[in-house]
């Protein structure tokens, strides 16, 4: 299952070069994670997450990492993704929690609905 001489797939190697070259992913509360490292097709996804959803870089840190991963003889494709921090909380359709519990009662509702349900206290 290892893809180098040194015994370490692509997916690793790109993980340990997330870790180490782009730390400020960390310093900011962000997250990455190595979605497909795909030795045969030379395609890599990162997605990041965390503090990267709807920050305002994230197309700056996106870009770095797309310029250095494609520069890599095995890498061919590099797609970087960052979710849109609405798409964590339901999208623009969500009913007005933003915990994913209504807050007309108290937060022991659910989906955006005012009726707790039979078993509530």
């Amino acid at each position: 299952m290892t893809d180098s001489e040194d015994g370490t797939t692509l997916k690793e190697r790109v993980e340990k070069w997330l870790m180490r070259e782009m730390p400020i992913i960390q310093m900011h509360g962000g997250t990455s994670a190595v979605r497909k490292a795909d030795p045969e097709t030379g395609e890599v996804i990162v997605e990041l997450g965390g503090g990267c959803k709807g920050c305002s870089i994230s197309d700056v840190t996106t870009g770095n990492i797309e310029a250095e991963l494609i520069r890599w003889p095995e890498v061919d494709d590099v797609t970087v993704r960052v979710p849109d921090a609405r798409e964590s909380l339901g999208g623009p359709q969500q009913a007005e929690s933003i915990m994913g519990i209504d807050r007309t009662e108290g937060g022991r509702g659910d989906w955006g609905s005012s009726n707790p349900g039979k078993d509530h206290l």
